[in-house]
């Protein structure tokens, strides 16, 4: 296999055509598996769509909450599209190969938009926070203009952060294997294959870990905060009230962190996971919240429900 040679500073850069996406080496059924993902795919597609189309059609629903609603929806299906596709290729048709500049995109948009899952969380429960417990200052802490600025101010920052980690993946020499075990061009088993220091994108990757846990200790906090509140109410029938309105959110928190952390926590105190259970569960982690979120939205908030509801019973009259 010939490589590419880039000179910098003085020293040669080895810069390979691509790599192998290595993954599922000892899983049994691999094509029914991929097949699954193929399916939660479809579905991540329909009901992202439905629910950005029920939004932007509803003028009712243009509210600082919807916003935050149709930013998780749009960062969901980026984030399938960054990674099922390329699983069929790989996995299903047996193409695992990935030319260098593709899988660095790969590598960008995934982990762009895994960051901007986990800030669009934290969006989420701003809207709650400022609902709950400054309500008489709602219209001055929660406008559209606010939530605009917000929203944006993530991707601008995640997007800048990703750019940088990305581009540093440029300076390595890779000289040795080319064979990524993972399901995709993942940040991690790249850079490890590099043959000269890699403790910069170490650093980074490190550092990453910020994206998930800066955004989960603001969602905690906020809870903290709306539970002070909710207790501080005298009927119970209004604190049942205000606490349904953070159930969809706090089943979405879940569904997105739970997993995550479970796996790491797993490898950090029991020890080593079986590599392919460690692809797997991560696979898992990444594709099924992009599924499940507009579902739980739409069954748990009655506005979106009863809109779908009769979005479909006019596509019945009238096909």
């Amino acid at each position: 296999m010939s490589f590419l040679m880039a000179v910098s500073n003085d020293s040669a850069i080895v810069r390979p055509p691509g790599f192998y996406i290595i993954g599922f080496e000892t899983f049994p059924y691999i094509s029914v598996y991929i097949i699954f993902l193929a399916f939660v795919y479809v579905v991540t597609l329909v009901f992202n769509v439905l629910l950005m189309y029920i939004v932007a059609l509803d003028h009712n629903l243009h509210t600082p909450k919807f916003l935050a609603v149709v930013n998780l929806a749009v960062i969901d299906l980026f984030l399938s599209t960054s990674t099922i596709p390329s699983m069929i290729k790989t996995f299903l048709f047996k193409d695992n190969f990935v030319p260098f500049n593709l899988c660095l995109l790969q590598m960008f948009v995934h982990y762009v938009f895994v960051s901007l899952e986990s800030n669009a969380l934290a969006v989420l429960a701003y809207d709650r926070l400022t609902a709950i417990c400054f309500p008489l200052h709602l219209n001055i802490l929660n406008t559209r203009r606010v939530m605009f600025c917000v929203v944006g101010a993530t991707w601008v920052y995640n997007v800048a952060l990703l750019a940088y980690s990305t581009a540093i993946m440029t300076q390595l020499s890779f000289c040795k294997s080319l064979r990524v075990f993972s399901y995709f061009c993942d940040y991690a088993p790249v850079f490890r294959l590099a043959c000269n220091d890699y403790s910069r994108q170490w650093s980074m990757a490190s550092a990453s870990i910020a994206c998930l846990l800066g955004p989960l200790t603001f969602i905690v906090l906020s809870y903290v905060s709306i539970i002070a509140t909710v207790f501080r109410m005298k009927s119970i029938s209004s604190r049942i009230k205000t606490l349904t309105t953070c159930v969809e959110h706090l089943i979405l928190v879940a569904v997105f962190y739970i997993p995550l952390f479970s796996i790491y926590l797993i490898g950090l105190f029991i020890g080593t996971i079986d590599p392919d259970q460690r692809v797997l569960s991560l696979s898992l982690a990444s594709c099924l919240p992009p599924c499940i979120n507009p579902i739980i939205y739409s069954l748990k908030t009655k506005a979106i429900k009863s809109r779908a509801l009769a979005l479909v019973r006019r596509m019945k009259t009238n096909p």
